[in-house]
C-alpha cells in the first residue's frame, strides 16, 4: 500500500527553473514507501499579466489540481481521504509557487484572505488593505 502525494508544477514564462509545490495529500497509511504524482502546468503561450491569459493559466491549475487529486490513483494508489481539501490545498500551493499577482488576484474572487494567507500565498500589496 502506498501514500499519494500531489505535486503540481509551474513553469516560468522564461523558461527557468520550474516552481514546484508539493502536497502531501490523504491520510493511508504507507508501508514502505510514498508515491508523488506530479502534473506539470505549462506557462507556454502566455503572458500572465495579461487578465485573459492568467485566467487560462488559472483553469490550467484548477484542472491539475483536480486531476491530481481524483485521478492521481490511477496506478492502484490509495485514494485521498478528502477531495475538496486535497484540491484546495494544490491549487493554493500552485497560486502560491506561480507568485503572480493576476493569478492570485483569481484565487481571491473565490477564496478568502484568511484561505490565502493558509496557504502561505504572499498578497499584492494593494490587495492587503481590503
Amino acid at each position: 500500500m502506498s501514500t499519494q502525494t500531489t505535486r503540481i508544477r509551474t513553469h516560468s514564462i522564461l523558461g527557468s527553473a520550474a516552481l514546484a509545490c508539493a502536497l502531501f495529500a490523504g491520510t493511508a497509511v504507507a508501508r514502505d514507501y510514498t508515491v508523488t504524482v506530479a502534473m506539470h502546468v505549462s506557462t507556454a503561450g502566455l503572458d500572465l499579466s495579461q487578465p485573459k491569459d492568467a485566467r487560462a493559466f488559472y483553469y490550467r491549475l484548477e484542472n491539475a489540481a483536480w486531476v491530481a487529486c481524483t485521478r492521481g490513483d490511477r496506478v492502484a494508489l490509495v485514494p485521498v481521504d478528502n477531495v475538496n481539501a486535497c484540491y484546495q490545498k494544490a491549487l493554493g500551493s500552485a497560486v502560491r509557487a506561480a507568485r503572480t499577482p493576476l493569478v492570485t488576484q483569481l484565487y481571491l474572487a473565490t477564496h478568502t484572505f484568511a484561505d490565502a494567507a493558509a496557504q502561505g500565498i504572499e498578497l499584492p500589496s494593494r490587495m492587503a488593505g481590503r
